[in-house]
């Protein structure tokens, strides 16, 4: 994208993004947008994202349409740069995030968030009466990062921000028109920590248990047919969480991860129709679908780290993106635009499927 807004020479392929929540584990989705945005083979269409996904989608769009490519990249490390407890945090700002939490527990070394102890409270206290002011350090990054009104203003990438409506229980979408910084709040608001976000008249928590990252947008209301899913929440670990800590965190992964497995069943289920010739209205379509994570480099870091937001370990974690990101483009760029390189029948743990229903295609007037 240009400065203006406009579409930058020499893109060759566009690919919608769908991007998970997990905290500072989020840093890892920073590194593939950053060696995405800096291939210029590469056209980003739309966006979704979820909590962190939402952070990290809404940055990358307002960098990019204040100041292109470059621009975007920039505004994407200043903003992690500055929810860093060793970044642009001032030291007047550190003493006040650290006299909030200290009287709830010990600190993490090195991260400037407390351990079990507020993990403990959170299971007693609601955050109404252990953050009666609501603070939330974010929402100040997070506003002087992004110019909403030039946000909604520009046209390119669509976003799609997942947050979960607490009356109705119900993942619903903000798209880009409408956003503002209480929207990509209510999508990063753990109910735990945080009072639920109002918009209008309904209250808001974090957008992972409707949609992590939701995918249905990016195919009902988009043209483009590749979705690259950059997948932060293991599926699989192989230890059994044994300590509370443990046994809470593992619990979140598999719920921030059931609404994903349950759009790729769905995605599949549909794909395997129209192949077997069951479907065949224009209303329905094969989906390109792709994953950068998801396996192997985030496994190896506990749950807990997703607390740590020091910088050297911010870096880490969007180097891992980069590489990965890297990797995946030199492995299957040449796929996009022609087939799916998700085995979903790997990540789902199952036999291949022939055919949706046997005999449903004879079977068909």
């Amino acid at each position: 994208m240009s400065a203006a807004g406009g579409r930058d020479k020499g893109a060759g392929k566009t690919v919608n993004l769908a991007l998970q929540g997990g905290g500072s584990h989020g840093a890892y989705a920073w590194g593939v947008l950053d060696a995405l945005t800096e291939d210029d083979r590469i056209e980003i269409g739309a966006i979704s994202g979820a909590s962190a996904g939402a952070f990290n989608a809404v940055v990358y769009a307002a960098g990019l349409a204040e100041g292109g490519r470059h621009g975007a990249r920039q505004k994407l490390e200043k903003f992690w740069l500055s929810v860093s407890t060793e970044g642009s945090l001032l030291p007047g700002q550190r003493k006040l995030v650290d006299s909030w939490l200290r009287p709830w527990g010990v600190l993490i070394p090195g991260t400037g968030l407390v351990g079990a102890w507020t993990e403990a409270l959170t299971q007693f206290l609601s955050p109404y009466a252990l953050n009666p002011l609501n603070f939330n350090p974010l929402l100040d990054h997070l506003a002087a990062t992004v110019d909403f009104e030039r946000l909604r203003a520009s046209d390119t990438p669509k976003l799609f921000v997942a947050a979960t409506n607490v009356r109705t229980g119900r993942g619903e979408i903000f798209h880009r028109d409408v956003l503002t910084a209480d929207h990509v709040m209510a999508s990063g608001c753990l109910p735990q920590l945080f009072q639920a976000v109002q918009i209008g008249e309904e209250a808001y928590w974090d957008g992972g248990y409707g949609g992590n990252p939701p995918l249905w947008p990016l195919f009902y209301e988009t043209t483009c047919r590749d979705v690259i899913i950059v997948q932060i929440n293991p599926i699989e670990r192989d230890a059994v969480p044994r300590t509370p800590e443990e046994i809470t965190n593992r619990l979140n992964e598999i719920t921030f991860n059931a609404s994903l497995l349950g759009e790729l069943r769905a995605a599949d289920f549909v794909a395997r129709l129209i192949r077997s010739g069951v479907l065949t209205s224009e209303s329905y379509r094969l989906e390109r679908l792709h994953r950068i994570g998801g396996a192997g480099r985030l496994e190896g870091f506990p749950a807990s780290t997703k607390f740590d937001v020091s910088w050297p370990f911010l870096e880490l974690l969007r180097d891992l993106g980069r590489q990965d990101a890297k990797i995946w483009l030199e492995k299957h760029y040449d796929s996009i635009g022609v087939e799916s390189t998700l085995d979903i029948d790997q990540t789902l743990k199952r036999e291949p499927a022939k055919t949706p229903i046997e005999g449903a295609a004879a079977a068909k007037p």
